[in-house]
């Protein structure tokens, strides 16, 4: 029986164009969903927009546009580049929707008619930035420190309250019960930490008075449900909650986040799920930062280079291999251009690149483009039986950089293995056994390296995948077509080079 296999992203917020944060956690899941798939997993993969709030109602008066004509051009914008940079999404949410109200409402009733609900009024910091309140404790030099050059205002208002304090011990348990909740460690580390630090009377406001745009708090049209208490339920919306049948999908296996908003997934979260009865998601997964010189991509950090810069540059299966490779899934990373250049060359052109031109090329001069039927085993079969264990491993851990890692240490043995071997020599020589056997082992090596590197370069993988002759898209084949490439007798071709090195720089350090 085939196994569902739920991720989510955040859903982004609808006040600026997408960036290479945006994108960073986008290709990151879409790795994940593409590898599941090749485990045979049936994956929804979720994705979305935040629509409400006091910064998007904001961003469209100075744009001087409504705030739905404004979410509306934002949306366009995101789709957009998540369909250039191959993101194989099975849902695209967005706030604005009807099915998301619905939802909100639903899980709201559910939570007040649990008594969890109570009305008081809030004082304190807000961060219009996090769209967020802020204790003193949270603030750097008065400053919040994800957005320090936005001003942090006082705010007294009266709003109603979820009283999350009484699910203090609960989600304790459920850290105890499930030390993989939260990851990294490190994150589970200051999750836990602040809620073991909650009392039991521990109030969180989840509406707002006087922001105009958002869904209407039920029964009291003067506020609205807060931001972060309704985004968070379009995880549920995606599943047609509260209709028969959502937990077909439900609970999301993992959450996939960045950094400043653990504690709203790992926390509050599983809170509102408890206080409404509904099951708790498997896992939170914390990706990091990506930074370029000192300071992360972000709108309000002012970084200037631009989504399209990065790709234009190499093109988009080269901005997802690099960020991939490069920055580790479960910590911070640096973006450089001389980086992002340098594992182009080496590792896409010089590498994988070139191996799978030297092998076509050999099969098309030695065996007229046939693959020879000779199922070995080799030295380079047996090294690929190793890597795509160590893949596996590091895959199923979320270890994204490991996995590429240990796909292209299979490059590098396939090209030594060209070396060894030396067809052309072979060929000279007359030895047409020798010659078909190591023929037959790189064609095998290198469907391997393209099922491998699929999740990771889609779109290179595939022009592959249909050069060596495979049957089908390469993101329908299975895990056995992995450990038995079907490649003995395909008829294959010799593709435009994958990547160029003569590709115009669009962009100079």
């Amino acid at each position: 029986m085939t196994s569902k296999y739920y991720i989510t992203t955040a859903i982004d917020y609808s006040n600026g164009e997408p960036h290479l944060g945006h994108a960073y956690e986008k290709i990151g899941a879409d790795c994940v969903a593409r590898y599941r798939r090749l485990r045979g997993h049936d994956v929804h993969f979720s994705i979305g927009m935040d629509e409400h709030g006091q910064k998007v109602a904001q961003a469209a008066e100075e744009a001087g546009q409504t705030p739905q004509e404004w979410v509306d051009t934002i949306a366009a914008k995101f789709q957009a580049a998540w369909d250039e940079l191959a993101i194989s999404h099975d849902d695209f949410i967005r706030t604005t929707e009807p099915r998301h109200e619905r939802a909100v409402k639903e899980l709201f009733r559910r939570v007040q008619e649990g008594g969890h609900i109570t009305e008081g009024v809030y004082a304190g910091y807000y961060c219009v930035g996090c769209e967020a309140f802020k204790s003193e404790k949270d603030l750097e030099d008065g400053k919040c420190p994800t957005h320090p050059n936005l001003e942090i205002k006082w705010v007294e208002e009266p709003n109603y309250f979820f009283e999350i304090g009484r699910f203090r011990q609960k989600l304790l348990d459920l850290y105890h019960a499930n030390p993989e909740f939260v990851q990294p460690r490190s994150k589970y580390n200051e999750v836990y930490n602040v809620v073991e630090g909650w009392t039991d009377d521990q109030k969180l406001s989840v509406s707002r008075a006087r922001v105009p745009w958002g869904i209407p708090w039920p029964d009291d049209e003067t506020h609205v449900v807060y931001v972060w208490f309704e985004a968070l339920i379009n995880y549920l919306s995606v599943t047609g909650f509260p209709d028969d049948g959502y937990g077909a999908t439900w609970p999301a296996d993992v959450h996939v986040i960045g950094p400043d908003i653990v504690r709203f997934h790992a926390a509050m979260w599983p809170a509102m799920l408890m206080a409404a009865g509904i099951e708790v998601p498997g896992k939170v997964w914390c990706h990091g930062w990506v930074n370029t010189g000192g300071a992360r991509f972000s709108k309000s950090a002012g970084v200037a280079v631009t989504l399209r810069n990065l790709i234009d540059r190499h093109g988009p299966d080269a901005l997802r291999y690099f960020v991939l490779r490069e920055i580790p899934w479960h910590a911070d990373g640096n973006f450089t251009w001389e980086r992002f250049d340098t594992r182009y060359t080496s590792e896409l052109a010089d590498g994988y690149g070139n191996l799978v031109s030297r092998v076509l090329a050999m099969l098309g001069r030695y065996s007229g483009g046939v693959v020879p039927d000779h199922p070995g085993p080799t030295p380079l079969d047996a090294a690929g039986d190793e890597l795509i264990a160590a893949y596996r491993e590091a895959m199923d851990a979320h270890l994204l950089h490991e996995g590429a890692e240990h796909a292209w240490r299979l490059v590098d043995r396939a090209n030594g293995f060209v070396e060894e071997r030396a067809p052309w020599s072979l060929a000279k020589q007359g030895k047409t056994a020798e010659l078909e056997e190591t023929l037959a082992a790189l064609a095998r090596g290198v469907a391997r390296i393209t099922l491998l590197a699929s999740p990771f370069i889609p779109g290179k993988a595939q022009a592959v995948w249909q050069a060596l002759g495979m049957p089908g898209e390469v993101t329908s084949a299975t895990w056995a077509a992995l450990e038995h490439p079907p490649t003995s007798g395909a008829q294959t071709t010799k593709p435009a080079p994958l990547f160029p090195k003569d590709r115009t720089e669009a962009v100079t350090n």
